[in-house]
């Protein structure tokens, strides 16, 4: 049997710097595609999603990142899911969606969205991560390789037109991980001339 695994573009919105002493906000996971090995699979559309709202956890922010993405504390604070409860559906929500698959969280640069993400798994979902400690894509690493470049040139402004989806990074989480999806198939199946 082959063993394929199932790509969930992820995104983080949060009020500080690290987890614990400050909270995410919202997270997205969008099907980003499936590979076995040989063949990559990019889904036809975006509608495999999961978009949460979070309550926070502490009283810690940072002023800046509220103003980056625009949420606000105070209504999340009343009507945010409850962390156990958001974290705990989200990693069956993974479950179903990659079925006989292998999850593998993708990001941009993970090194952000996968401390979050995996530190809410194992702090608040009953059934942990998902994802276990390691399955995860960077993307920034995966451009930087395949374009020839450092890291250092690896950043958002410089991937070419032609990578880009046609989705915008808007600081949403939801937006954010489709516009990643896109530009993850299309780093995925580019062969550069």
């Amino acid at each position: 049997m082959t063993t394929r695994d199932i790509y969930f573009s992820a995104d983080v919105e949060t009020d500080g710097p690290i987890p614990g002493p400050y909270s995410m906000l919202s997270f997205a996971l969008v099907h980003a595609g499936s590979y076995d090995g040989q063949r990559f699979v990019r889904p036809s559309n975006y509608k495999e999603h999961l978009y949460v709202e979070l309550r926070p956890i502490s009283d810690k922010f940072e002023h800046e990142a509220l103003r980056v993405n625009g949420l606000d504390r105070d209504r999340l604070i009343a009507e945010g899911q409850d962390p156990r409860a958001a974290m705990t559906s989200a990693s069956e929500w993974i479950a179903q969606h990659s079925q006989t698959g292998n999850p593998v969280l993708v990001a941009y640069p993970l090194s952000f969205d996968w401390t979050w993400l995996y530190w809410y798994f194992v702090q608040f979902s009953d059934k942990g991560s998902p994802f276990e400690h390691s399955k995860c894509f960077d993307l920034k690493t995966a451009y930087a390789v395949k374009a020839g470049v450092p890291i250092c040139q690896a950043g958002r402004s410089h991937i070419p037109e032609s990578l880009r989806g046609t989705h915008r990074h808007t600081h949403h989480a939801f937006d954010d991980a489709v516009e990643q999806a896109e530009l993850f198939a299309n780093v995925f199946e580019w062969i550069k001339p």
